[in-house]
């Protein structure tokens, strides 16, 4: 792992089906299943696009003003017109360089000019390379805090993180918000991951010690990052799937350690965002470049704690694991 931020905390539409059940040796809290499309020429996942269903979007990394995020962008509109996404999730990194009035403007509001005009919303975190300042920016909806919550659904329940700064009362907040949650959907995203194949930055190590305990009690079935500037999905981790979504304007090509042995999915050629739908226990996505070819798809299970899988992380009572299956529920 690569340092790069001050870390004050003290405490610490087919394929083949991936699953993480039952009582497992490496803590696992929970199934979640994974099918998915190998990019770019396999078989795609479609979106389901159903009434009622929750489609929303996920875009880091973003803010350059160049000519390749605004084509990315035009994909996003182009996808919105057959695929009435409610929202975008902002991974951080929102604008690089100056972040004066006209750069909002350029790097932001005319870019996803048709998006807003639509009223989709964007709901940003904050990058290393993101002011403070930004959380009173109107059209990123963060109301002044730096972390927070969403619940665009009943069964729905984002947690809005800060990463860069991640001080002890942000992860008192955190677990405080996660232990009242009784949301069917526990989503996570902010920008360092977790989990990561970038040669440029990688695993936060520090942050996943003290974060991945939380999102393993608590229930948390997807994780959303950036700060690495391509697409990965990861292999499920002790049930969780992690996502890099750091293509959204930025690139650094060639930057995925293919021998990482974490990678499920990883795209590191040109830019791309990430479109998803919840229908039920069910998380569909799809994943776009910015030429519109589909570079990632699948469906997520959502994690489902069992009494076996609460002894499995300390939490719950006594688990033969040889005999879990018949055993625990």
């Amino acid at each position: 792992m690569r340092t790069r931020h001050p870390f004050s905390v003290v405490i610490p539409f087919l394929l083949l089906t991936l699953t993480g059940a039952g009582c497992r040796d490496s803590g696992a809290a929970g199934p979640t299943a994974v099918v998915a499309a190998q990019a770019p020429a396999a078989p795609t996942v479609p979106l389901p696009n159903r009434d009622g269903s929750f489609k929303f979007a996920v875009l880091g990394d973003f803010g350059t003003g160049e000519k390749s995020q605004y084509e990315l962008a035009a994909q996003m509109v182009k996808l919105y017109q057959r695929f009435k996404y409610e929202l975008v999730v902002l991974v951080g990194d929102n604008l690089y360089g100056s972040e004066r009035p006209q750069d909002f403007t350029m790097k932001f509001e005319l870019p996803y000019k048709p998006l807003l005009d639509a009223g989709v919303k964007f709901y940003a975190s904050l990058g290393n390379h993101d002011a403070r300042e930004q959380r009173y920016y109107k059209l990123f909806n963060m109301d002044g805090k730096l972390y927070y919550t969403l619940t665009p659904k009943p069964n729905v329940r984002f947690f809005v993180l800060e990463s860069t700064y991640p001080e002890p009362e942000q992860i008192k907040w955190v677990e405080t918000e996660l232990k009242a949650s009784s949301h069917d959907w526990k989503i996570v995203y902010f920008h360092h991951p977790l989990y990561s194949s970038g040669d440029r930055h990688g695993s936060d190590l520090r942050l996943r010690e003290v974060l991945e305990p939380l999102f393993l009690k608590y229930n948390v079935s997807v994780v959303l990052n950036g700060h690495d500037h391509f697409y990965e999905r990861v292999k499920p981790q002790k049930g969780i799937v992690y996502f890099v979504v750091g293509s959204g304007g930025q690139l650094r090509k060639g930057n995925i350690d293919r021998g990482s042995g974490i990678t499920a999915s990883g795209f590191d050629t040109d830019q791309a965002f990430m479109a998803a739908e919840i229908a039920g226990d069910e998380m569909y996505f799809n994943v776009i470049s910015r030429p519109g070819q589909i570079i990632d798809s699948g469906v997520i299970q959502r994690r489902k704690i069992t009494r076996c899988t609460r002894q499995a992380i300390g939490t719950g009572p006594t688990c033969d694991c040889a005999k879990c299956s018949s055993r625990c529920s």
